[in-house]
């Protein structure tokens, strides 16, 4: 009874562990912080003097700053030590990079709109039968669209490596049947003549003519969104149909008329198809 008489209530604990009784509650569902008794009548929490030091812990103070859920800083604990612990952090670095790397593209692109005032209409939009082609192709999944380089840093080489040489410029297809706030399936390609043949990661698709309404975008990349928002307009105000019939024809695709290792950004041109039902 001594011992439990120096038990504390979750009040107190938390006044003096400067922790929420909420947070309190969650880490114990997570078996982070455990109390010292639970009453199996009231359930309520009472904790020993002792825990304040594991409240303090500095490990999960910091395992929290760095971005790990309360479930998670149960479970690496419980590693500390391994090599699994030393694994999770690892890829919690890799996350918060490219974590990093996004937020810099969008303080990036805010000082853009800001040194652009009023923005300038930049896309035009049209409506055309886009010819059947033939593309070798290479399809894979990304943190976000913004990584599609990525794809194209893997394709390249393997295109030299089986003397495959394109012959027009190349876009990507876009899988996903809805905008991907991450990991978006994408298949990047470059036209080719007919009869090409490539091995490995990379494979032919015969793409099928298509009427399409098309989007030329001038400018920075970030305007395609904009461009499938004007593409919708049209949809709805022309009463036309997106086509979804679940084949590869059906998804919306861009074609890149040139590389920003050509031009500079504000004379890019990327025209965004969506094909027509």
């Amino acid at each position: 009874m001594a011992e439990i008489s120096h038990l504390m209530s979750i009040g107190q604990f938390s006044s003096l562990s400067r922790l929420s009784v909420r947070m309190l509650r969650h880490y114990d569902a997570h078996g982070v912080l455990v109390p010292a008794q639970i009453d199996p009548w009231t359930r309520y929490r009472r904790y020993a003097t002792q825990q304040l030091a594991d409240a303090a812990d500095i490990r999960i103070l910091r395992l929290r700053d760095v971005g790990f859920g309360v479930s998670a800083i149960g479970a690496l604990l419980a590693v500390r030590g391994t090599p699994a612990w030393s694994d999770a952090l690892r890829l919690q670095r890799e996350t918060l990079v490219e974590e990093l790397r996004a937020s810099r593209g969008r303080l990036s692109l805010i000082t853009r709109l800001l040194d652009e005032g009023e923005p300038t209409m930049s896309i035009t939009l049209t409506r055309t039968t886009v010819p059947a082609m033939t593309v070798v192709a290479l399809r894979g999944t990304v943190p976000t669209y913004s990584d599609e380089g990525r794809l194209w840093q893997r394709m390249m080489p393997a295109l030299s490596a089986q003397g495959i040489v394109p012959v027009g410029p190349g876009g990507v297809i876009e899988h996903d049947d809805q905008y991907m706030d991450h990991d978006p399936d994408l298949s990047i390609f470059l036209p080719v003549p007919a009869g090409t043949e490539a091995a490995g990661e990379l494979e032919i698709l015969e793409l099928p003519a298509r009427d399409c309404l098309v989007a030329r975008v001038t400018g920075a990349y970030d305007q395609i969104s904009e461009a499938h928002d004007l593409i919708n307009e049209r949809l709805a105000s022309e009463g036309l149909a997106a086509r979804a019939d679940g084949t590869l024809a059906g998804h919306a695709f861009n074609i890149y008329l040139t590389s920003p290792d050509q031009v500079s950004e504000q004379e890019q041109l990327t025209d965004v198809y969506q094909p027509l039902a």
